[in-house]
């Protein structure tokens, strides 16, 4: 029950933004091209904790989220260096990590890729090592991509019409498709529909422009 309410503060905190503790960082990076909804971006490297899970689009988002939320709540080990004093002790402890924006999601064959990106203050030397196999620690290099904004429900009908939108217009631009859409969605399960922030991503060839 505990856990429960600790996730719901947690969204909450994400959609008003109005909380003290926490101020969501989101991902870094610089805008190339921007053309109504659609943009080329480019991305700085970053790390994402990752959990490869199960279900439909709608069931897979809900069932990483308390996986990875379990990670960055303190069900990790932490690996933190201390200064020198006197005694010395050592234990693994709880470490708590801010959560970032937005969410992504990437399909994997059968299965779903859903990643917390971390924030940029960690490395993964210094990242709290996962208690729960089903979390790893991935270094994303930077790298250009294209994007489109919607609002709307998370589904899988808005899903698919706005990657179909993006590489329409990915091919309209002469463009270079260079991976797999990611599915990004930057609020809380509750936010009206109409005030969602989502984007479909796609990664595209350096040069493109």
């Amino acid at each position: 029950m505990k856990k429960t309410a600790g996730i719901l503060l947690a969204i909450a905190s994400i959609v008003t933004g109005t909380t003290e503790t926490m101020a969501i960082e989101e991902a870094t990076y610089t805008v190339v091209q921007k053309d109504d909804h659609f943009e080329i971006r480019d991305y700085t490297p970053h790390l994402v904790a990752e959990t490869l899970v199960e279900g439909s689009l709608e069931e897979a988002g809900s069932i990483a989220f308390k996986i990875l939320f379990g990670y960055i709540s303190g069900e990790n080990r932490s690996r933190r260096k201390v200064e020198m004093t006197a005694p010395v002790s050592q234990q693994a402890s709880p470490e708590k990590i801010k959560m970032t924006a937005p969410v992504g999601q990437q399909r994997v064959g059968d299965k779903w890729v859903v990643g917390f990106m971390m924030p940029a203050s960690y490395s993964l030397e210094t990242l709290p090592v996962p208690k729960n196999p089903k979390v790893t620690l991935r270094r994303v290099p930077g790298r250009r991509m294209a994007a489109v904004r919607y609002s709307g429900f998370w589904s899988e009908k808005g899903y698919l019409e706005n990657i179909r939108k993006l590489e329409a217009w990915i091919s309209d631009k002469g463009l270079k498709i260079a991976g797999g859409p990611l599915w990004a969605r930057y609020n809380a399960p509750f936010t009206p529909w109409f005030l969602r922030r989502n984007e479909i991503l796609i990664p595209i060839a350096a040069d493109s422009n």
